[in-house]
């Protein structure tokens, strides 16, 4: 083994170093840079340059797609945005059907970074919730529906699938233990590996995540949506649903009252208005670093560096909007945490990426060794040692457009059909077109920032 990996290790210290020094991360940086203040132009402009023009997606394509059709929909580009979450989709269904065998011996001998970025199951569900908005924006309720359908399947399939990559992960780790370090996966189960872990990342435990990767605000939007279009059994279930996992929100509790009488007859639905907004931005991701025990590795090796991810949140643009109608003031209240739905899944990602991230310590202890056995005059082992710090990098790639939460209120349209909105000390108005019912969707991304608004009228 010793050998095998010695010689692996030499061949792609030449070539590979780079990779652990985590470019994604300043690339990441840059695009925040100019998404948080609200230049959507330019974060569209930079996702763009770093796509690749292949035939197949590979690398951080994806990635940068998200973030481009984020951008786009942040500026109401509604055609352009549909189009970059198409193929988004698109990548995720390649993705979905050619899972690379090699993807865990790559992260292995250099780190998570070598795996093509594949999206989240949070990822693919926003995808088609942003483009049901999108449908709804351009006046396309049949193709609105359709998608909805898809982001609520994909919650469906979203248990069954997550505990399908654990299974493959367990077993490429088994297949490849020679390369891999399968000890790893022991190391990774005992209680004191994760007592080092919380101690540099408590954090970790006190997450409290949503069931199964469920996204409340899919679900809400969705029964909204089927209420406006008149399937108002369909929508009593996802906004009871929904209440279950939201129960301190009232406008939730109504919107069931109200789809309930919708679909015994008692009431019809007309005159109402939902201000949806989306506030502020999710988390990101940086690195930390700590040393684990590897003794089953070399009795000369005792310790090897290993890199993971932190999640790291941001801020609220506010707290809430306050709106005032000509029939009373009322404020939006959250209908989902993002960061709540991102760290669902993160946390039951950890273990999958705690044991790659110790078999790839391993590994390159175990080229260290092995060099030293072999290496008269230091140089070959100065080729491994460098190679191991190089590589040493977390997986840091999120989609970093996402906000931090989204928030409801519900009024009846006013007789002048003017929303007065509050954000802060900031106030604008929002006029409400001749129509049945509304939504107005409201996106702020930072205090001060402009606001994003636009009627979507039913």
């Amino acid at each position: 083994m010793h050998t095998k990996v010695t010689v692996v290790m030499l061949v792609l210290a030449s070539g590979l170093c780079l990779t652990g020094c985590n470019p994604t991360m300043n690339d990441l940086g840059t695009f925040n840079g100019h998404f948080e203040p609200g230049d959507f132009n330019r974060a569209g402009q930079f996702a763009e340059s770093k796509i690749r023009k292949g035939n197949k997606p590979s690398g951080n394509d994806l990635l940068w797609t998200l973030q481009l059709a984020a951008s786009e929909k942040a500026q109401l580009n509604h055609a352009d945005s549909i189009a970059y979450f198409d193929k988004a989709e698109e990548m995720m269904n390649y993705f979905a059907s050619n899972s690379e065998v090699l993807d865990t011996v790559g992260s292995t001998l250099v780190n998570d970074n070598a795996i093509p970025y594949k999206g989240q199951q949070y990822d693919g569900i926003m995808v088609n919730t942003y483009k049901a908005l999108d449908f709804m924006a351009e006046e396309k309720p049949d193709l609105a529906r359709v998608e909805f359908n898809r982001a609520l399947e994909r919650q469906t399939r979203a248990k069954e699938h997550f505990n399908e990559e654990i299974r493959k992960l367990e077993t490429k780790l088994e297949k490849n233990k020679e390369e891999t370090n399968a000890d790893a996966m022991a190391m990774a189960d005992d209680p004191k590996t994760m007592t080092i872990v919380n101690a540099k990342y408590p954090g970790l435990s006190q997450f409290k995540p949503y069931p199964d990767f469920v996204n409340p605000f899919t679900t809400y939007l969705a029964g909204i949506y089927f209420l406006l279009i008149g399937e108002d059994s369909r929508a009593a279930d996802l906004l009871k649903e929904t209440a279950g996992m939201v129960p301190d929100n009232d406008y939730i509790k109504n919107d069931l009252v109200l789809a309930d009488d919708a679909a015994s007859g008692k009431a019809k639905l007309e005159n109402q208005c939902w201000v949806i907004f989306e506030n502020g931005l999710g988390p990101v991701k940086g690195e930390f670093r700590i040393d684990l025990p590897l003794v089953l590795v070399s009795s000369r090796v005792y310790y090897a560096g290993i890199a993971l991810p932190r999640l790291t949140r941001r801020s609220i643009a506010y707290p809430y909007l306050a709106i005032k109608t000509d029939a009373g003031e009322y404020q939006t209240r959250q209908v989902a945490d993002m960061e709540r739905v991102i760290e669902t899944e993160f946390k039951k990602d950890f273990k999958g990426i705690l044991i790659r991230a110790i078999a790839s310590a391993a590994v390159k202890a175990a080229g260290q060794a092995a060099a030293r056995d072999n290496d008269k005059y230091g140089i070959l082992t100065a080729v491994i040692a460098f190679y191991s710090v190089a590589t040493t990098a977390a997986d840091v790639r999120i989609w970093s457009a996402l906000p931090k939460d989204f928030q409801v209120a519900r009024c009846a349209i006013p007789e002048n059909r003017l929303l007065e909105v509050f954000a802060g000390n900031t106030a604008f108005d929002v006029h409400i077109p001749s129509c049945k019912n509304a939504i107005v969707y409201i996106k702020i991304i930072n205090a001060g920032a402009t606001p994003v608004c636009e009627v979507l009228a039913f």
